[in-house]
């Protein structure tokens, strides 16, 4: 359990200032509050449903409670659409496309694991 929260702050793309990261679930997820991150990335996804750090997050989230299936149609969704910049907790720039990516190699590998 603690590798999925790992690589969940590492899927937990923010959007840039402080504001903005209090909005994206990345301090519940963070905190450990996957629930109140689910509701948080649940209302915020209603207002802007096309946001990639919103999906990334979402999906994240919904592998660590199991719904793998939901977590695998946002990271497709998030590559149907242009590649974004995600700022990063650590300060760095990493490729909306390339998180979603690694998202689903990761339910991949849990899938083939599971077998």
């Amino acid at each position: 359990m603690r590798g999925l929260a790992i690589l969940a702050l590492t899927l937990a793309a923010t959007a840039t200032g402080a504001t903005a990261q209090e909005r994206t679930g990345y301090a519940r997820i963070a905190a450990g509050d996957f629930a109140g991150a689910r509701a948080e990335l649940e209302a915020e996804s209603r207002t802007y449903p096309r946001r990639p750090d919103l999906m990334l997050n979402l999906a994240a989230v919904q592998r660590r409670d199991g719904q793998y299936a939901a977590a695998r149609d946002l990271y497709r969704s998030v590559l149907s659409r242009a590649d974004m910049g995600m700022d990063m907790p650590d300060g760095t720039v990493a490729s909306s496309h390339a998180l979603a990516r690694q998202g689903l190699a990761h339910l991949t590998a849990m899938n083939t694991a599971s077998r």
